[in-house]
């Protein structure tokens, strides 16, 4: 079978995001005080060739931990689905 996997990977809360702030400190000039604590991450779609959707999860999870993110630096989270 097929799945498709969503993966966000974000930077942890307690460290700085500089894009983010950058973008941030942007918005006020752009005509949207109300928007503020960006934080910016990446999203990655895949698609995973596996028996069952355990065995998929268990490929991603394998590939956001040793590829896709840096986890003294980054969290995430992914859902999958059938493709």
């Amino acid at each position: 079978m097929k799945f498709k996997a969503e993966i966000d990977v974000m930077p942890l809360d307690a460290l700085l995001d500089p894009q983010g702030k950058a973008v941030s400190n942007s918005m006020g000039s752009v005509g949207l005080p109300e928007i503020e604590g960006v934080r910016i991450g990446k999203h990655i779609r895949l698609f995973v060739d596996a028996k069952s959707e355990d065995e998929a999860k268990n490929s991603v999870e394998q590939a956001c931990k040793k590829i896709l993110s840096n986890q003294i630096m980054e969290s995430y989270s992914y859902t999958i689905s059938e493709a």
